[in-house]
């Protein structure tokens, strides 16, 4: 299973506005640099985040991104926003004509995607940036000794 460039962008750029300070604003230039990104790119995944609510877009030459609610975005917030709602797996054979409802693999495969989404709805965005935060600080303090 792999989810696309576009939602490990995503993640990425949720988490650097998640640190970025309160009430401000980050050009699409500035989060495409920092990832290396083109600014077209990046701004088709930034679209997707702000339809789906997670970031707002505020116009004009001060205008950029800013996260809508910092302590309330999920990384399966994230992932549907860019990925969809659709499941991972479909059972590829079929029973008399129509799908087979009791496909046993299916099952063991939805119920492994729903422990996994589970996992990703209580596993949230402000909890990784205040880790890089930590770590930030750490390595800040081990550089002035």
């Amino acid at each position: 299973m792999k989810y696309s460039k576009a939602t490990n962008y995503a993640l990425h750029t949720m988490v650097y506005l998640t640190l970025a300070p309160k009430g401000k604003s980050v050009g699409v230039d500035q989060l495409a640099e920092v990832q290396h990104l083109s600014s077209t790119y990046l701004s088709k995944i930034l679209t997707k985040l702000v339809k789906a609510g997670l970031i707002e877009s505020t116009p004009g030459v001060k205008g950029g991104y800013s996260i809508v609610n910092r302590r309330q975005i999920s990384f399966l917030d994230v992932i549907h926003a860019i990925e969809g709602q659709t499941s991972l797996f479909h059972c590829s054979l079929e029973h008399e004509g129509a799908h087979n409802e009791d496909c046993l693999i299916e099952n063991v495969m939805n119920e492994a995607e729903r422990k996994m989404m589970d996992e990703l709805a209580n596993r949230f965005i402000v909890d990784i940036a205040k880790e890089v935060e930590a770590a930030k600080k750490k390595k800040d303090g081990n550089h002035s000794q």
